[in-house]
């Protein structure tokens, strides 16, 4: 660690899970910013091109990022005549003796509000506390990561006394009918259950969700009223709308009516789902099997993303497609984790696990066995897997799953694995 970054790392700065995702590189620690503005000025190729990562991130959605090549003079002259931005961040190769003269004509033209981040070039102390005390917010040493400009803008804009945001899991089949809501509806239950976690289930299905029938629920009232009604969303709105389902899970159910037709913009769930991370510390949201804008924006800002596979050839093309464009709607994000289900039903031709995870380049975190016994008398009765059996192989797995999409497990893997086995074997912290 350079000495700069010490002095930064155990300054005054507000935000700690910024500075922590800092010093590990790790965007996953890293809460969405606000919706400001932002103008970065770039004099290397390399910091132009990170800054325009920055801009695809899901983190920075609501951010307006506007990147010019040019150095402090230029920042000067452009803000001479326009209004400056929240935030200004400035690339300069400037020795330490002259920068501080050189940003006496951008401070002129400033507005009180506007901060100011500078990307140097020297690992200079003195210069650090210098820039501080001249009001400048933060001082970073080039070449700068994602993670670093991400965090910076949050410690300045992000509170840090605000309450943590909650943890989005998405649940999506690569087909359907392969069982991605049953699933979604057992980690769901796993996850309040194991942990004693406030927990909300949301089934974003709403002609078709199954999940006021998985839990045996009838409520009048459900997700349809907050997403048709956004202008009276609030936390007392939603407590009206959630069906509590057990001690620690509550559930937002759909309507499962064919009384309209279900047609949403790109941002129809949004205010729902910033509602539900600042209400939860856990939403999984139970997708139906569609590839649109809307269902598009919910997977590239959830947290972590769940696919559904049955080992037949249109779901291998199907998820292989789907990974595919995650990566590119997620470009900074982990690939989504893998589930092949129904595996081994009678008189059905399969494509073999190993084959079918050759091509996808992922190993699943669970292989699930299919089990018509199991998995009728559970949906038939109400239940979850793990009331039905708990000493089921099937209900560990869910409780596996529910580790590893929280956070409190790691994959560890096999050197060898047989067809039939979970190669994503799960071991708790």
């Amino acid at each position: 660690m350079s000495a700069i970054e010490y002095d930064i790392e155990t300054g005054s700065r507000g935000n700690q899970d910024a500075e922590t995702a800092v010093i590990a590189g790790d965007l996953e620690l890293l809460r969405p910013l606000p919706r400001i503005s932002v103008h970065a000025f770039c004099v290397a190729e390399s910091t132009r091109g990170v800054m325009e990562k920055c801009g695809q991130d899901r983190r920075m959605a609501k951010v307006s990022l506007r990147i010019t090549s040019g150095n402090i003079a230029a920042a000067a002259a452009m803000f001479a005549s326009t209004p400056t931005p929240n935030l200004i961040i400035l690339e300069t190769d400037s020795p330490s003796s002259t920068l501080l003269a050189e940003l006496a004509p951008l401070a002129e033209v400033c507005d009180p509000t506007t901060r100011v981040v500078i990307i140097g070039r020297y690992n200079d102390i003195p210069l650090y506390r210098e820039l501080m005390r001249n009001g400048i917010s933060e001082y970073i040493v080039g070449p700068v990561s994602m993670a670093e400009i991400i965090s910076s803008i949050a410690a300045i804009f992000v509170d840090p006394d605000a309450e943590p945001l909650g943890r989005t899991v998405a649940f999506i089949g690569a087909k359907g009918g392969v069982g991605s809501s049953t699933i979604a509806h057992n980690c769901a239950f796993g996850i309040s259950h194991l942990f004693s976690t406030e927990t909300v289930l949301a089934d974003l299905d709403l002609p078709y969700g199954t999940a006021n029938i998985d839990f045996d629920q009838d409520p009048a009232q459900g997700i349809a009223e907050a997403v048709f009604a956004p202008e009276r969303l609030d936390e007392v709105f939603l407590d009206r709308l959630l069906t509590t389902c057990s001690q620690h899970l509550s559930l937002l159910a759909a309507p499962s009516l064919l009384d309209r037709a279900y047609d949403y913009s790109r941002d129809a769930f949004q205010p729902l789902l910033e509602l539900l991370q600042r209400s939860a510390p856990v939403t999984v949201l139970d997708l139906p099997h569609v590839w649109s804008d809307w269902t598009r924006a919910v997977l590239s800002e959830a947290d972590e993303v769940v696919i559904t596979c049955a080992p037949d050839l249109a779901n291998l093309r199907n998820a292989k497609n789907m990974f595919d464009a995650l990566k590119k709607l997620r470009p900074n994000d982990k690939s989504p984790h893998f589930i092949l289900n129904q595996v081994g039903m009678p008189k059905r031709p399969e494509i073999a696990p190993n084959d079918f995870f050759e091509p996808l380049e992922i190993d699943p975190i669970a292989i699930i066995p299919f089990d018509a016994q199991l998995f009728g008398n559970a949906a038939n009765s109400g239940r979850m897997i793990s009331e039905t059996d708990a000493k089921s192989p099937t209900a560990e797995t869910f409780s596996q799953i529910a580790h590893l999409v929280t956070g409190r497990a790691t994959i560890k893997r096999p050197k060898k694995a047989g067809l039939g086995k979970v190669l994503g074997l799960l071991g708790r912290k």
